[in-house]
């Protein structure tokens, strides 16, 4: 059975395995990360990887949640954290996550800003009057970027089924 997290596991998980020699993971990166963990995960799992709520602001996706929580550092670093129990997160999302985190983390905040200002769920929050950026917009955007090998390998051929069977996520 798939776990639903917190942002804030998410962003620790995150912040668990950034290089304190290297961490460039200010709030704005940290909330982009975020954003497309929950639409890769969400679309490769057929459930929402967390249920906090991200908005469309104008430098990008924010969970509110975990703006309020990294606010204090503006636009300084997020010390690393240290004391992050893995077992947390189910295996299969950890492999995951660190994959996306590999991908993304390499792109400056300012970098992964714009790329989600290029990217249909973002946009078409933006434009709306609730600024929601729902699961479901999440999950249409990135079902087109998961390789269906490697979301079975995570996941299972039964779960690849059915989220290509379209069986819907409402958020």
């Amino acid at each position: 059975m798939l776990q639903t997290y917190s942002a804030s596991q998410i962003a620790r998980y995150f912040l668990s395995i950034t290089d304190p020699e290297d961490n460039d993971f200010s709030n704005l990166k940290l909330q982009k990360l975020c954003y497309y963990a929950q639409g890769l995960c969400s679309a490769m799992r057929g459930k929402p990887l967390f249920n906090e709520r991200i908005e469309a602001w104008d430098h990008g996706p924010v969970v509110p949640a975990l703006y309020h929580d990294y606010k204090r550092y503006g636009s300084q670093p997020i010390p690393v954290v240290e004391d992050f129990d893995e077992d947390e997160i189910a295996e299969n999302d950890r492999k995951a996550l660190t994959d996306i985190y590999d991908y993304y983390a390499q792109f400056s905040a300012w970098r992964l800003r714009n790329m989600t200002h290029a990217e249909a769920p973002w946009v078409d929050a933006y434009n709306s009057a609730s600024k929601h950026i729902s699961v479901d917009s999440l999950v249409d955007y990135f079902n087109q970027q998961v390789d269906d090998n490697y979301a079975q390998k995570l996941y299972g051929e039964g779960l690849l089924s059915k989220i290509r069977g379209k069986i819907g996520l409402r958020s």
